[in-house]
This record gives C-alpha cells, sequence and structure tokens, in this order.
C-alpha cells in the first residue's frame, strides 16, 4: 500500500546547488529559503581555511552539546542497535516497490544506522544524508513524526552517528528516502570532520588520520574491501590448488630468504637480539623437508629500507612452495592466483593503471634476462668489459662491486621501466641467487624469474636450490659491492637440506602490489591502511 506523501513541503535535492559540501552553504540564498546549519566544519587539510581558535571554539560547542544530550536523559553514545539494513539493502527493496515520486510505502520500513554527511534543516523539517559502509542514503526526520526526539534532533552536528527508523518513500525529485518515526544518537561526533566529504586534500593528513579518510571517502573504502577480495582469492586458489596454509615466526633469530636489511629488536627474559622476519623463506622450505608438500604463507614482513611509492618498511606477501615444481609451474601460480583476483573484482581483465591499460590476459609473455639486457642495454650478459661501459654510462659507480652486481644494477636502470604488460623475466645471474637451482646447461644462470608489471616487479620465483653442500658454499659467499645479501649462514636450515628437502618450485608475490595494480593505486600508501609516518 502506498500514499502520497503530506510531509514533503519542500522537495529534498531542489536546493542541491546552494549545498556542495557538507558545509558549502551560500549564506545569502540560504538566509532567504531559511535553511540553517547544525553545525559548521572545518577542514583540517593542510589547506586550513580556518584557523585553530575557530576549531577548538567549534569543538567547544560540540562538548556544550554533549552536556545537553545529558541533560535531557540521552546517551551521546548510544548503545545497541541491532537489526539494521544496509543503505544497498533498502535501495534495492525501495526498487522493488516501484514507487512514484512523491509516494511513500504504508508498509514498507527500513532501519539504518550510519555518520551524517549532510543535513538541511527548515523548521520542524529536518533532511539528513547519513552514509555506512555501502552508500549514502537520505532521512527525513519531521517534528510531528518524532516529536520526543526533537529536542535531541535540534542537538545533531556533521559526523554524528545516528540510527533512524521509517517508512521508505520516494521524494517529489525521485530520491528514496526513510520517513523516520523513532530516531536514535549513537555517537556524538565532538571533532568537526573535513569540509569536503569526497576525503580529505592533504595527502600526509590522509594517511595520517585514515579514519577520516575512510568516512569522509567512499572510493577509499572501495579499495581497501576491492583489497579483501583480492587477498580472499589468492587464499581460496590456493586451497583449490591442494595448499595447506601455516604460519611461521615473524621473530627471528637469524634473518634470511631475500635481499634486505631487517630490523632489530631484543627479547629481555632471553638476553637476545631478534630480527623481524624480511622473509618466510628458510621456515616454509623446512616444512618441505618435513613432508608437507604444497604450503603458502600470507605474511607481514619488515624490512629496514627507504619508503617510496613502491615500497613501505612493513608490507604483505604471499609466499608458496610446492614439491616436485618448478619456476614454470610458479608461473602457473602467479597467473592463476592474478586470474582469481580479477575474477572476484569484476572479470575484467584489461585494467587502467594510470594512463595505460594492462592486459592481465593468461599467457603472459615469458622473456630470458639476457635477452632483454641485450634489447636494452645494448650488452652481453657476459661481457664484463661491456657492462662495466654501460654502467659508466649510466652513472654507477661499478668499482667495487662483483659482476653479476653490475649486470643487475645495469638492468635494473635500463630494462625495468620498458616491462609495462605482465612479463615474467626467466634465468637471472647465478650469483646473485643463492637459494636457487642452477640451470643444468650452465651454472652461471639461476633458475629464477621475477614477475614485472608497469616496470614494477610483482613477485619473484625459484626452482629451488636442495643440494646441502651447494647451499651452504653459496651462504659463505660475500658479493662486492652489494649493500644487501641473501648469503646469511643459516647452519640449522643446512641441517635440513641434509635431512633432504624434494626438488621444489617457490614463489613469492607482493600483495600490496597486486592490490595496486588492479585497484589503478599509484602508492603503496594507498592500499596500505596505516602506512608508516613520520612522528609529528
Amino acid at each position: 500500500m502506498r500514499r502520497r506523501l503530506r510531509d514533503a513541503r519542500i522537495r529534498p535535492g531542489q536546493y542541491g546547488p546552494i549545498i556542495e559540501t557538507a558545509s558549502g552553504y551560500d549564506t545569502e540564498t540560504a538566509t532567504k529559503y531559511g535553511i540553517w546549519e547544525l553545525a559548521l566544519s572545518t577542514d583540517n587539510s593542510s589547506e586550513k581555511n580556518t584557523e585553530k581558535g575557530t576549531e577548538n571554539k567549534l569543538k567547544q560547542e560540540r562538548r556544550a552539546k554533549v552536556e545537553k544530550l545529558r541533560e535531557l536523559g540521552v546517551d551521546p553514545y548510544g548503545g545497541r542497535y541491532t537489526d539494521i539494513d544496509h543503505v544497498t539493502t533498502i535501495r534495492g527493496r525501495g526498487d522493488a516497490l516501484g514507487m512514484d515520486a512523491g509516494e511513500m510505502s504504508e508498509t514498507e520500513r527500513g532501519r539504518v544506522a550510519g555518520r551524517v554527511v549532510l543535513q538541511r534543516v527548515m523548521g520542524n523539517l529536518v533532511f539528513l544524508t547519513i552514509r555506512d559502509e555501502t552508500g549514502d542514503l537520505q532521512v527525513a526526520l519531521s517534528k510531528k513524526r518524532v516529536k520526543d526526539h526533537w529536542p535531541t534532533i535540534k542537538l545533531l552536528d556533521l559526523g554524528d552517528i545516528i540510527g533512524v527508523e521509517g517508512l521508505l518513500g520516494v521524494t517529489k525529485t525521485g530520491e528514496l528516502t526513510i520517513w523516520g518515526d523513532d530516531f536514535r544518537i549513537l555517537s556524538k561526533s565532538i571533532h568537526p570532520p573535513p569540509e569536503k566529504w569526497h576525503g580529505l586534500s592533504d595527502v600526509e593528513l590522509r594517511y595520517r588520520h585514515r579514519y577520516v579518510d575512510l568516512f569522509s571517502n567512499p572510493d577509499v573504502r572501495e579499495v581497501f574491501k576491492q583489497r579483501s577480495k583480492v587477498i580472499a582469492a589468492v587464499r581460496d586458489y590456493l586451497h583449490g590448488a591442494e595448499y595447506i596454509e601455516v604460519e611461521t615466526p615473524t621473530l627471528q633469530a637469524i634473518y634470511g630468504g631475500a635481499a634486505a636489511k631487517p630490523f632489530t629488536t631484543h627479547h629481555n627474559a632471553l638476553d637476545l637480539d631478534l630480527f623481524l622476519r624480511i622473509s618466510p623463506e628458510l621456515y616454509l622450505k623446512r616444512l618441505l623437508v618435513g613432508g608437507m608438500e604444497r604450503v603458502f604463507e600470507i605474511s607481514r614482513n619488515f624490512r629496514n629500507e627507504g619508503i617510496s611509492t613502491k615500497h613501505n618498511p612493513e608490507f604483505t606477501m604471499v609466499e608458496l612452495y610446492e614439491a616436485y615444481a618448478d619456476y614454470n609451474v610458479m608461473m602457473e601460480r602467479v597467473e592463476g592466483m592474478t586470474a582469481a583476483a580479477i575474477e572476484n573484482l569484476d572479470g575484467n581483465y584489461k585494467r587502467p593503471y594510470g594512463e595505460t591499460t594492462i592486459d592481465y590476459t593468461i599467457p603472459w609473455s615469458r622473456r630470458k634476462y639476457a635477452d632483454l639486457l641485450l634489447e636494452y642495454a645494448g650488452v652481453a650478459i657476459d661481457d664484463d668489459a661491456a657492462v662495466r661501459d654501460k654502467a659508466t654510462q649510466l652513472g654507477i659507480n661499478h668499482a667495487k662491486m662483483a659482476p653479476a652486481v653490475v649486470v643487475n644494477e645495469v638492468f635494473e636502470a635500463t630494462v625495468e621501466d620498458h616491462l609495462i604488460q605482465p612479463t615474467f623475466v626467466y634465468d637471472y645471474p647465478a650469483a646473485i641467487c643463492p637459494l636457487t637451482r642452477r640451470h643444468p646447461e650452465n651454472p652461471d644462470i639461476a633458475l629464477r624469474f621475477e614477475a614485472f608489471v608497469n616496470g614494477m616487479e610483482l613477485g619473484n620465483a625459484y626452482t629451488e636450490l636442495n643440494d646441502p653442500l651447494v647451499q651452504e658454499e653459496n651462504f659463505k659467499a660475500q658479493l662486492s659491492g652489494q649493500e644487501e645479501t641473501m648469503a646469511i649462514m643459516d647452519d640449522d636450515f643446512v641441517l635440513a637440506l641434509e635431512y633432504g628437502m624434494p626438488p621444489a618450485g617457490g614463489l613469492g608475490v607482493g600483495l600490496d602490489r597486486l592490490v595496486m595494480l588492479l585497484t589503478n593505486s599509484q602508492s603503496i600508501r594507498d592500499v596500505i591502511l596505516f602506512p608508516l609516518q613520520r612522528p609529528r
């Protein structure tokens, strides 16, 4: 049953141009039409539209409202408010009713909770836009319908979290609305929210105050929802391939498994220096020795290195090992988990990244390291003199570098930026890969690949070395010119190999970077909820 709306003396949205942001009123026009704000808001970005004193005054006014609510016997911080509907659910039910503009259902009700992001008050009628994790919805509160709550409603501010229940209707402008007959304040906002509800304008503040960025910018929340979908898809894909998910130590007595500088800490009870892991690799390989043939871990890793759009000292990766496989199988795993992630998002294999369109259609390109070096640097991988001449041209200080290190420096400088479409670069110089099996026809080449997309390394994989004697010698080798090395002696790992580790393929994929690529996010800090920030 439906009836014509009687309370809609004003059409919500007819003054839309007046209010473009939460507090962007044109004062003259607002006064003309009797529109008043419950509270001004300030922009907490570096632009600072108001002085600090004004902000403090607004906070004091909001604190005073908290006390007024308590005097009215209202808890400003609410309590249990269950059986609520998400905005998307209410919109679906509203669409199903097929109401015309200006109609209200006599039976269909909605119960919603969220943050007030827009408010418009005309006498005894209040229109609010509230936002939950799924979207925005208009609610209308008239003094006639919610008479007992009216004193509380007059104390509302932008940013407050409220609960509203009532009949569904459609305004004359076609806006689905809950016409509330029950109202609850659930959390009073003391600090004025940002003026621009599409998100903070100052990038540093966005990361430093991520909670504000999230509630003011639905697009940011969407990125992290997509991140969750990507990680869930990777996990499900590996479970489907009969992998077992495991956990290995974050605190390690000997760091290893990657070329990186560790963070150091100290265990007081044991009086023992420990390291935050840079990789779970050596522990996962121990599990292969133990007979667990397919294992993976989604791990938080820590590397004491610089911060950039591609690097954060704390990051997430998935690392996996499969007995009796090799790096060719690992290429298939990268393709498979990326495809699974895309299917869990939207199924679109051609995706924008900045101004480029990346095509993730399987199979990806496979290129030899040496061929790419020759193509883009113009030097052969085994021509040390030519490689060093090229390094000099590139401004690389190579005098104290081992030949393989110089080769890789030149490769990174000349090749990686050209690897835009998904590409597996395989067969690396063996000297820089101490954990990798050598090529059976050329011991100077390691059976390793790196996956590149848009010039960025996405994953790293090996046909794993399982010869304990060779592994011990590789650990002892120190290449000159490497600031960071994987040649860290781990006697217990060598002992594990002496018991026998099956031939295997191993892979690590940076999940932060995968999310960056699939969500068109230009910085790794855009896909990490709380990236490391320098203290103020």
